[in-house]
């Protein structure tokens, strides 16, 4: 009789053969005969368990993402909150460097309505520290898309890396794309011209919204609302 540990234990023990293939040889190595193989199992264990190869992928890049969610909950939460975000770019790129074929997997091939939870805590560390810098007052655009911004930048910078031989990445690139894009996105340290102005207060409310208890859900979707348009 198959038990539910048991089954748990096979499901870990596959997971951890395709990821250790992933960046020892690369994405081409996780067929699914070699894991099989290397985890002791018969293919159709893992059609079972995955319900098919890209259901095994999916579980590694969870797997493998889980493994970084440490790092960043690591950063230093008190600190300026520009300085934060400049943590988290480095912290972002230093993991693409150090596991290439799975940061390559998540991000190199899109995949639109995929769900990978530690993906997804990961924009979410990433959009908190973005809502603590509109909180300071000091971004200069919508929360949403400041987010897209050093996502997307980030992202292509990790992926420009990796496309390069290791001899010929140029370091300036990850300080100089990350410096542009935060100084497109934020303010320099409050100043009174810089907090007076109709959008850094639009921006700054906006961020504090939730707080405001004064007001019903339906005015604050309203108040929202008119706060997204200034911004």
């Amino acid at each position: 009789m198959v038990t539910r540990a048991s089954t748990t234990d096979v499901r870990e023990r596959i997971i951890a053969a395709a990821l250790q293939l992933l960046n020892e040889q690369g994405r081409e190595a996780v067929s699914t005969r070699s894991v099989s193989t290397a985890a002791g199992v018969q293919a159709p264990t893992i059609y079972r368990l995955f319900g098919d190869k890209q259901g095994l992928l999916d579980a590694v890049a969870a797997r493998g993402f889980a493994a970084h969610i440490p790092a960043k909950l690591a950063m230093d939460s008190e600190a300026d909150p520009v300085d934060y975000l400049r943590t988290g770019w480095d912290v972002n790129v230093s993991f693409a460097l150090e596991s290439p074929a799975l940061y390559a997997l998540v991000y190199g091939e899109p995949r639109p309505g995929a769900r990978i939870e530690a993906v997804e805590t990961a924009g979410k560390i990433l959009a908190d520290a973005i809502h603590q810098i509109a909180a300071a007052g000091r971004l200069r655009v919508s929360e949403a898309l400041a987010t897209m911004m050093v996502h997307a930048s980030g992202r292509g910078v990790a992926l420009e890396l990796l496309s390069r031989k290791e001899s010929e990445r140029d370091p300036n690139l990850v300080h100089i794309a990350r410096e542009a894009v935060i100084a497109a996105i934020t303010t320099d340290a409050p100043a009174p011209e810089d907090s007076t102005g109709p959008v850094s207060i639009a921006i700054s409310l906006r961020a504090v919204l939730p707080q405001l208890t004064a007001l019903t859900d339906a005015e604050r979707s309203l108040l929202r609302e008119w706060l997204d348009r200034i911004a």
